[in-house]
C-alpha cells in the first residue's frame, strides 16, 4: 500500500493490564497487521500517551511487548486525547509522503476517535480494520457497545472505511 502507514495508538502495558473488550483478539489482529505492514515496507507509527497515570518511563507507560516497536519505527508521545494535538505527528506524515492512515488501538471512544476526526479534517485516507481497537465498560454503556456504535455508526462511512480485517490484509 503506497503512502500508508498504521498507526498503534496507545496499546500501553496498564491500558491492556484492565482487559479491554475482545483484548485477545484486537492484540493478535494488531499484531498481524504489523507483521504485514514491515513485511511489504508500510511504516508502523505508535503513539504513546503519557498523563498522571501513565508517568514516563514507567511499567504502564511501556508499550505492550507483544507489539512492541523495532529499533527503527517512529513513537510519538502524546498528552491528549489526538494523536495530532501538540505532536509531531503531521509533518511527520507529511515529510513522508504519507496520505493514508490504517488506525489501531486504544481507546475506542476517546483517543481513536479524536485520532479519526482529526486526521479526517487534515485531509488523510482512513481505514480502521474491524477489532484493532477496543475500549472499557463505561458508565452504562459496555465497551462492547461503545465499540460497534463508533466503528459502525460513527466512524463507518463517515470519516472511514471500517472493513473485516480480512480485506484490509487483501489490500497489500
Amino acid at each position: 500500500m503506497e503512502n500508508t502507514a498504521l498507526l498503534v495508538v496507545d496499546v500501553q502495558n496498564a491500558l491492556v493490564s484492565e482487559k479491554p473488550f475482545a483484548l485477545e483478539e484486537v492484540i493478535g489482529n494488531i499484531k498481524r497487521l504489523i507483521e504485514i505492514c514491515r513485511k511489504n515496507k508500510v511504516e508502523v507509527i505508535y503513539v504513546q500517551h503519557t498523563d498522571e497515570e501513565l508517568v514516563r518511563n514507567s511499567e504502564g507507560w511501556k508499550i505492550y511487548e507483544e507489539i512492541s516497536p523495532n529499533e527503527n519505527e517512529k513513537i510519538v508521545y502524546k498528552s491528549f486525547n489526538s494523536s495530532f494535538k501538540n505532536t509531531e505527528l503531521k509533518e511527520y506524515l507529511d515529510s513522508k509522503g504519507i496520505s493514508q492512515l490504517i488506525i489501531t488501538g486504544m481507546q475506542t471512544e476517546y483517543c481513536i476517535d479524536a485520532t479519526c476526526k482529526v486526521a479526517f479534517e487534515y485531509g488523510f485516507k482512513l481505514i480502521m480494520p474491524e477489532k484493532t481497537n477496543t475500549t472499557f465498560d463505561n458508565g452504562n454503556i459496555s465497551a462492547e457497545t461503545l465499540y460497534e456504535y463508533h466503528n459502525f455508526n460513527i466512524f463507518k462511512n463517515r470519516f472511514a472505511v471500517v472493513e473485516n480485517i480480512e480485506d484490509t490484509i487483501a489490500r497489500f
